[in-house]
């Protein structure tokens, strides 16, 4: 975690760029997954003896969640997209930009893939990007998000179409951002809270 020493000095330092206290920084966290036919099979409760099945699909069709959320506010902002890329990058900021409470801004932290660096990446005014280092996804909650919808909502499922992956991650990010508790739980990270 040495790199993550100087986190406080940071967002303290993007709170006096934008000429806000602290108490008006969000922080948000942001990553991407992808889900479709060929998805997990997870662990299932049955009677001792016995082998449950579970469906398992051989098709290929799939998807992207853009999903971002704020654990001290207990919020979310999603987007589901047929690509991964900088263009869905940039609408995915819009709607985060669309989510930070008015009169606040955001630092969102997120890893260093491609479409992330790219010179156009639009960033709105009350964003600040701040990657984490790289092959760290334990520094990211959002790695959590995926892992827990996956074990809970998106896996041992069959999809007959990309509309039907479409509604289900949809329906599921919905549910997930209906319990702000939850989004807490999952996505506190000690060392990234900000007294208020």
């Amino acid at each position: 975690m040495q790199h993550l020493k100087n986190f406080p000095a940071t967002l303290a330092g993007v709170a006096a760029d934008q000429g806000l206290s602290l108490d008006a920084v969000e922080i948000w966290f942001q990553d991407e997954a992808r889900i479709g036919q060929k998805n997990s099979i997870t662990r299932r409760w049955a009677r001792r003896g016995t082998r449950p099945c579970a469906p398992q699909d051989l098709r290929y069709a799939s998807t992207y969640i853009f999903g971002a959320v704020c654990p001290l506010e207990g919020r979310g902002a999603a987007l589901v997209l047929p690509f991964c890329n900088t263009a869905g990058m940039n609408l995915h900021l819009a709607e985060i930009s669309r989510m930070v409470s008015p009169g606040r801004h955001a630092v969102l932290l997120l890893d260093q893939a491609g479409w992330h660096l790219s010179g156009e990446v639009a960033v709105p005014d009350n964003i600040t990007l701040l990657r984490l280092p790289p092959y760290s996804p334990e520094l990211n909650p959002v790695e959590n998000v995926w892992a827990y919808l996956r074990g809970n909502k998106l896996s041992n499922r069959v999809f007959e179409s990309y509309e039907a992956i479409v509604d289900a991650c949809s329906d599921d990010w919905l549910w997930l951002n209906n319990q702000p508790e939850r989004i807490t739980s999952i996505g506190t990270r000690h060392w990234a809270s900000v007294t208020r």
